[in-house]
């Protein structure tokens, strides 16, 4: 059970319209989708992960950076003891990958991502 955070690997933008923001994120960055679902579009972008997901009711935390960790309970539960206010709990998403999010005390949201299917 590891709580070491493994590096930058995912912003995630929160869009209203999954279909349009997918066009035309891979025409801004001519790139196609890796992965390519109605709840998440992941885009593999210079090694780094842009990811599209929908929201009806995008909010002011509508841009979540994601930290690469090998045990999500666990990393997520150390935040929360450091004084971190949770902020979405650990959540499936697709196959085996797994995110979360803590906001830190002056607001910041910062999110968690177990995700075994991307590697650097």
């Amino acid at each position: 059970m590891s709580t070491k955070i493994l590096g930058l690997r995912t912003v995630g933008y929160k869009v209203t319209d999954i279909e349009a923001a997918k066009a035309w994120y891979t025409k801004a960055f001519e790139t196609e989708p890796y992965f390519d679902e109605p709840f998440y579009v992941g885009f593999n972008i210079a090694g780094y992960e842009l990811g599209l997901m929908p929201d009806e009711a995008v909010t002011g935390d509508n841009v979540v950076t994601y930290w690469g960790v090998e045990d999500i309970e666990a990393a997520y539960k150390r935040f929360i003891d450091l004084g971190a206010i949770a902020h979405e709990a650990p959540q499936n998403v697709g196959g085996d990958i797994v995110v979360a999010s803590v906001k830190d005390a002056w607001g910041n949201v910062i999110g968690l991502i177990y995700n075994p299917h991307f590697k650097l």
